[in-house]
């Protein structure tokens, strides 16, 4: 065992489960599509260049915005949601609903428009949501939505921005 599994293993035990996932999770170094050959494929560099820090952090290093922070959420107008790092169409407006959960949730992205992959980080197993077209983190896809899907995409608005209907 690895001398970084050995302590995160030893930290969850003694009940410093905050520490432990946050040394587990995901972050750029093994970014676990790395090797999958999106159509947009950027250096570190040139993504920490185009991103914010915010956008950085959840598009690239599968981060989470902390829930309500996100205009999205709020977001009523007819339009279209899109990745912040490549402008790909995620998500239709007529597809938004209130989860209450404090992040834009959808029950159906565009079609093509978004990826998944199983997230086993956190000492859990997920569904995991990326843009279909560079490969970055938009949030997590769960069993509890509404019909006709019955799933909700619960997306970090930091992922994405929102272009109005003309």
């Amino acid at each position: 065992m690895e001398r970084r599994q050995l302590f995160v293993v030893a930290a969850a035990a003694i009940g410093l489960a905050p520490i432990a996932a946050w040394l587990s999770r995901p972050g750029a170094v093994n970014f676990p599509m790395s090797d999958t050959p999106f159509p947009v494929k950027k250096t570190d560099d040139e993504w920490r260049a185009e991103l914010t820090s915010e956008q950085y952090e959840v598009l690239r290093e599968h981060g989470t915005e902390r829930a309500g922070a996100s205009p999205l959420n709020k977001e009523k107008r007819a339009g279209t949601f899109v990745c912040a790092a490549c402008g790909q169409a995620l998500f239709g407006s007529d597809t938004k609903f209130e989860s209450g959960t404090g992040w834009p949730s959808f029950f159906k992205p565009m079609d093509g428009a978004v990826g998944t992959t199983v997230d086993t980080s956190y000492f859990m197993v997920r569904t995991e949501a990326h843009c279909a077209r560079c490969g970055g983190h938009l949030g997590h896809v769960f069993e509890d939505g509404p019909p006709p899907t019955g799933l909700r995409y619960c997306m970090n608005g930091a992922a994405m921005t929102f272009k109005p209907q003309a």
